[in-house]
Formats: structure tokens, sequence, C-alpha cells
């Protein structure tokens, strides 16, 4: 392999026949080229839809009511189901495999929040401890509301990292005093949520101060969970129980799906992971495709590259050439030009990518198309390979020349 005289006579056919190599080189890189860019692209898909799903746990379910619409023992559809505090307790006492069941409750109306001399409009939300695990919450500073705050209905407020900033720019507001619509709050810790910026312009306050401070102290606006580490079959069956209790409970019929809207999101998950499953299947069948195409080019020029030198390699054999090294010569030069070629476009294709990825950045639906050290190796070896196959052919034809018949050849 490493032969000089071997590489200087692969040199001087390359630099004899410019032209050929170049566009044989040109149909491998721009297969290898391809396939890096369709699966960046597959992959900056597939985080902007992970993003979708960033605000909240993966295996969350989340229950809100709605409207009727199918008559029911009598009851007429269009009713507005509302939940209570009653419904949460039902649920944690008759669904099994749920875990940091919360409830929320938000602020309707006017929303003012204030700081000194600083002020905004924000959401003001009441919920339960387990609201931070299904809403996928992390804490910066201090904490997050606790069963403790729950008991003894605590003026306490847990902020979004946005509405933190707005009021308190750096300085840190763990222990401070805000108003919400005119009503103190000491800040007990502040927080990040991936969720998008809806989710850090809120304040998070115990569902019980909630209830008391802003009225209607048994309604319930959504309730949320999580499943652990339950199967999306396991998931499928929790959500039908809690829609058969909530329907016994609220009398409506269990298959009308409007009044109650209810969404398993491991099972949202799964769909999404399933489809860039395809996706990436397709584009490996696509890339494939494209760089068999280049390898078959390749192939057919060692092939006219052996009908050139036939009266050569006749004479190779004549002075005792072996078969095994007109084989390797005939390869060695095959896995060169796709190699090399391979690499360019190989590289030309990430460097791509990450111009790509700097330029679009901020967007939610296409996100840091890259291109794994593991698919980089894969491509790597899919090049040695196609090398190896796009040589073999020829080199078997060149290392069967009879030199009495090569010397005939004109």
């Amino acid at each position: 392999m490493f032969d000089l005289d071997k590489w200087q006579e692969i040199f001087s056919t390359i630099n004899k026949n410019r032209l050929r190599t170049f566009l044989t080189g040109f149909s491998v890189a721009w297969g290898i080229f391809m396939l890096i860019i369709l699966l960046g692209s597959g992959a900056g898909l597939q985080h902007g839809a992970e993003n979708q799903f960033a605000g909240d746990a993966i295996n969350s379910i989340s229950v809100s009511p709605g409207k009727t619409s199918r008559p029911y023992k009598g009851l007429q559809p269009d009713r507005e189901l509302k939940f209570t505090k009653d419904d949460v307790a039902e649920i944690d006492r008759t669904v099994d495999g749920i875990e940091n069941l919360s409830a929320r409750k938000y602020l309707q109306g006017i929303r003012q929040v204030s700081y000194g001399n600083k002020s905004g409009s924000f959401d003001i939300l009441g919920c339960l401890p387990g609201e931070q695990a299904s809403e996928q919450i992390t804490i910066i500073e201090g904490r997050f509301i606790n069963d403790l705050d729950i008991e003894s209905a605590r003026k306490v407020a847990c902020l979004g990292i946005d509405m933190k900033t707005e009021l308190f720019g750096d300085d840190d507001p763990v222990g401070a005093y805000v108003n919400f619509n005119g009503i103190p709050f000491r800040v007990i810790g502040y927080y990040n949520d991936q969720g998008g910026d809806r989710d850090v312009r809120r304040a998070w306050v115990p569902l019980t101060t909630h209830q008391r401070v802003f009225g209607d102290a048994r309604r319930v606006d959504r309730i949320a969970m999580t499943t652990g580490d339950a199967t999306i079959e396991e998931a499928n069956a929790i959500v039908d129980n809690i829609r058969q209790q909530l329907a016994q409970k609220h009398n409506f019929d269990p298959n009308d799906e409007r009044a109650v809207f209810i969404r398993n999101r491991a099972e949202y998950f799964q769909k999404f992971a399933d489809l860039f499953a395809g996706i990436r299947i397709f584009i490996w069948i696509i890339g494939l495709g494209t760089i068999l195409a280049g390898v078959v080019g390749v192939s057919n020029i060692m092939m006219i590259v052996v009908k050139e030198r036939t009266k050569e390699i006749g004479i190779r054999k004549a002075m005792g050439a072996t078969s095994s090294s007109i084989v390797g010569l005939i390869m060695q030069e095959s896995i060169f030009i796709t190699t090399v070629a391979g690499y360019i476009g190989l590289t030309l294709g990430v460097l791509l990518l990450e111009w790509a990825g700097d330029s679009i950045q901020g967007s939610k639906f296409f996100e840091n198309p890259e291109v794994d050290l593991g698919v980089a190796v894969s491509a790597t070896l899919l090049l040695i390979i196609a090398g190896s196959l796009a040589g073999l052919i020829p080199a078997m034809r060149a290392s069967r020349i009879q030199p009495v018949i090569a010397l005939r050849e004109e």
C-alpha cells in the first residue's frame, strides 16, 4: 500500500486523465455530500420537533375541561364542564400509575405585577408541587412551591426568568416582595423553562393561596401528572381510566372527546419518534443510492483504465508480475480516488451544516442540523468499502489478462 512506485504510477495516470478523474471523483463527492446534508437536515427537523416537547415532561398527561358534544342520560349537549379540587383528589385516589399529580388555576382579567417602580402584565398561576416535574421547570435560584406552602396557603411565588429580569434586572429577587394586583407575595425562587417565552413570563403560587386570594376557592382549570416509566400502552390505559372516572363524576359520554381534552405527550412523542425513524431510513436509502451511482461511475472508469492499459498489464505479467500485484494496483487507485473525493464531499457537507446552523438560530422548527460522530465514522467506512467495490471487478478483469493476448492489442 505504501510502495512509492505504485503511488507514482497512480498519480501519473490521474495526471494524464485529469478531467475524467475529476468527473469520477465529483460523482462520489456529490453522493457523500448529499447524504450528509440529508442526514443533517433530518436531524435539524428532529431537534426542532423535540423542542416542541421541551416545555413539558415527555411522560406527562394533561387534562382540561371542555364542552359536551353528545346527549347523555337525558342531559343535553353543549354543557360546559368545570373541574374542582375534588376531581384532583378522586384521580389521586382511584388512578394507579401516576406521579407528580398537580392542578393548575389561571387568573383571569387584570394581572398586574409590580416591584418598586417597575411593573408589567404577567400570568399568575396557582399549582401544586408536582407542576415542577410535569412542566420540566429548572430552578435557577431558590426553590419551587412545596407541600407546606400548600397546607399553609402561603403568599409566596416562584418567578419565570424573563419576569425576574424585567422586574429585578440583575438583582437577586429571592426574599423580596412583589405585588400581584396590589397583594404582596414573597419571592422564593426563579426558574427557566424551555417551553417558550410565555412559560418564563409567569409566576407560580400555591394553588390554595391562589384560590383564596383571587377567588373561586374550589375551581381547577387543568390537571396534570406524569406516568413514570409506563409504556405507551400503560399510559393509554391511564388516560382511559381518567376519562372513565371523570365521565362518571360529571355525567358525560366517555366516548365524547370534546367533553375533556386529555393530552398524552408520551403517545405524541412516540409518533414523532416513529416518523423520524422512517425519515432517517428514507434518507439513508436516497443517500446510499446516490453514493452507489458514484461508485458505479468509478467502476466504469476503472474498466476503461484497464482496457487502455491492457498491453501494459500484459507486459507486466510477462515480466513476472503476479495477479495479486495487478489487483492491488487497480484497487489502490480506485480506493484513493473514492476516498479523497468522498472526504471532500464529507467535509463540504459538514461545513455547510455548520453554516446553516449558525444562520438559522432562533428557529423553533429547525435547529442544530448536525451529523454525529457515529454517522461520520460510518460514512468513512462506507467510502472505503465503496472504493474497494468500485475497483474489485476491474481489478479481477485485469488479473485475468493473458500476456500473449495482451501483447497483440493495438
